[in-house]
């Protein structure tokens, strides 16, 4: 099994860190990093994207700086992988504009691609570049990318700065779709969804305009109907410490056919599809939809004024949207991430108590089900999903008062997410801390990572060495997820996972897949799992995959047949509990045999009693 590892930034430097998460008697003690290697970049660091893009199993550093010629852009280098775990020197990338570049698989062959604006293209009516991966390990001097214009069949848009790009399927076929957040340099910014056609390219699917006030988006699965959502804050307006001011949580929910209740029901109606299957999870709505209609009319739209979540608090709570620490500030977007396992999606964000001299403090708030009272729902109680800060046993989190930043992880691997807290430093308690998950929640989870088919999906081998390796350091954007499980009622759902949907502005995201299933006593009955490859089936259906496990899926390598199979390795996490189980099953089984021997014993005299009846018995009618 494969740990995250971390990478730290100073202004122009990398460090990066080994996760030294031993297993240790069937249960992980250690919660330690090893500072493995470094290496000084010459200008100011803005953003550093992990991935494979040797296309040889090893984590590469995609570095972005300010480019000292020309201020509205970025230089691109790529520092390379060592087989003993340095960084070769960097290899120059054509530059982009300062909107960031994101991470995605355009053509199919499952290699890394960046799409952005390059400065030559920034005045054209089509701006949006392709950086396609052309590394050829076989030639020196090899070019890591080309730059191709885009198979884009629309009107294509000028992507702002900052902004919250993503590769994330959309239209629910388990192929990763693109996300644009765009500047028509006015206030308001809108929206471009191009949906991912295969070799025919991306179309334009959808565009609209924003809320005013929007800052970052996010993107998950808030109301566990097999659909990816929106999540976004907006603000009034932000000061110059990155404070907003009227700040408000808003989910746009995906309109999009619903699960089936049964394999059974019709899924048609005059013609027209209905609803999904649960054996076809993966198939495309073109008619999938977001409304920014503010109604009580649509439900799927939910406006949540930050005040709302903290009732009776005096210090007049608001949002931090902006780390004035990095300049340029970085964008703080709602972390996503299922704390409690219950299979929804719970919120993390650092709340600004401004009358209490500027506490910032990272505040977890949970999903729960809408009723009379709750936060996010209507009066009467109606709605998808409500929301509710939790106080009870987040005494750490609360604790913190100089937060700049939070992520969630699964730091020591036992099936729960913790929480990253990156702080300023003004309270003299370090720059980082790790506050543990140690809540106990009976529900189950399931971790899948999906890889690039580097090295064929076998081991990776090192030149002129005897040493080999798992290709497991790829970090891939755009793989999907998505499973129907049945809970304790025997109430069947289904849920939507993307894997490494955005990249961008720090985006400190974790290279797996993680979601809760709730309760449950039952298998996952299908694991949908797609890839960007562009082959007749991009995805597979995976059943009875066992929940508490990790799941790596290794894809065909490019160039594969259709038909190719594709790898599954199943992973199980030992628990403490494990003996314990195992005590009970032996002990029952020693029980059962005890049962099973007495009723033998039984069974026998009886039969020896029926005999002696037997030989005793006259027959009169010989007489």
């Amino acid at each position: 099994m494969s740990y995250v590892d971390g990478v730290s930034l100073e202004p122009r430097q990398v460090f990066c860190y080994l996760n030294l998460n031993y297993p240790v008697d069937g249960a992980i003690d250690e919660f330690m990093f090893q500072k493995s290697s470094t290496f000084r970049h010459p200008y100011p660091i803005s953003n550093v994207v992990p991935g494979d893009f040797t296309y040889d199993g090893k984590l590469d550093l995609l570095v972005m700086s300010q480019s000292t010629n020309n201020q509205n852009a970025l230089d691109i280098s790529l520092y390379m992988a060592n087989a003993g775990g340095d960084f070769a020197y960097p290899i120059f990338v054509p530059p982009s504009t300062l909107s960031q570049p994101i991470p995605i698989d355009t053509n199919g062959d499952m290699k890394i691609d960046l799409l952005g604006i390059t400065p030559q293209s920034s005045s054209s009516s089509s701006p949006i570049q392709i950086w396609e991966n052309a590394w050829n390990s076989s030639i020196d001097d090899s070019p890591v990318f080309n730059i191709v214009n885009p198979s884009f069949e629309g009107t294509q848009c000028k992507i702002a700065n900052p902004h919250s790009n993503a590769v994330v399927d959309l239209n629910g076929d388990c192929l990763a779709d693109i996300f644009l957040l765009c500047d028509n340099g006015s206030a308001n910014k809108y929206y471009q969804i191009w949906v991912n056609n295969k070799d025919a390219g991306f179309s334009l699917a959808q565009t609209g305009s924003l809320p005013s006030g929007i800052q970052s988006i996010s993107f998950a699965d808030i109301d566990r109907d097999g659909t990816i959502d929106m999540v976004f804050v907006t603000c009034s307006s932000v000061s110059a410490t990155g404070v907003g001011t009227d700040c408000s949580i808003n989910i746009a929910y995906n309109k999009q056919l619903p699960l089936c209740a049964s394999s059974t029901v019709v899924n048609t109606r005059n013609g027209q599809r209905v609803c999904r299957p649960p054996e076809q999870l993966c198939t495309a709505d073109p008619n999938f939809k977001f409304d920014f209609t503010e109604s009580s009319n649509n439900d799927a739209f939910v406006r949540i004024p930050v005040a709302s979540l903290f009732p009776g608090s005096s210090s007049n709570p608001s949002l931090l949207v902006l780390d004035t620490t990095f300049t340029p500030p970085l964008p703080l977007p709602i972390k996503l991430g299922d704390a409690n396992l219950d299979g929804y999606t719970d919120l993390l964000f650092i709340v600004d108590s401004v009358d209490v001299q500027h506490e910032r403090t990272p505040t977890l708030v949970m999903s729960v089900p809408c009723g009379k009272g709750e936060v996010g729902c209507s009066a009467n109680g109606s709605g998808r999903r409500g929301f509710s800060l939790v106080t009870k046993g987040a005494e750490f989190l609360s604790s913190v008062n100089d937060a700049r930043g939070v992520a969630f992880l699964d730091m020591d691997e036992d099936g729960t997410l913790d929480v990253m807290v990156q702080r300023s430093g003004a309270a003299g308690q370090g720059n980082v801390v790790f506050i543990q998950n140690n809540f106990y929640y009976d529900a189950f989870f399931l971790k899948a990572i999906v890889l690039n088919g580097a090295c064929d999906n076998g081991w990776c081998s090192i030149p002129n060495s005897d040493e080999k390796y798992h290709p497991f350091g790829v970090s891939y954007s755009g793989a999907t997820y998505k499973y129907t499980v049945l809970d304790t009622t025997g109430r069947r759902s289904a849920a939507q996972v993307g894997q490494l949907p955005q990249t961008s502005y720090h985006a400190l995201q974790t290279p797996y897949a993680f979601f809760g299933l709730g309760r449950t006593n039952n298998y996952i009955e299908n694991l949908f799992v797609g890839c960007t490859k562009h082959n007749d089936q991009h995805f597979i259906n995976m059943e009875g995959v066992i929940p508490n496990s990790k799941v790596v899926i290794l894809p065909p390598p490019a160039g594969s047949a259709d038909d190719a199979p594709w790898k599954k390795e199943l992973y199980l996490r030992p628990g403490e509990w494990i003996p314990w189980v195992t005590v009970t099953v032996v002990v029952g089984t020693l029980l059962l045999a005890v049962v099973v021997f007495v009723l033998h014993l039984n069974e026998k005299r009886e039969d020896e009693l029926e005999r002696r009846r037997a030989s005793h018995h006259i027959n009169f009618d010989a007489l």
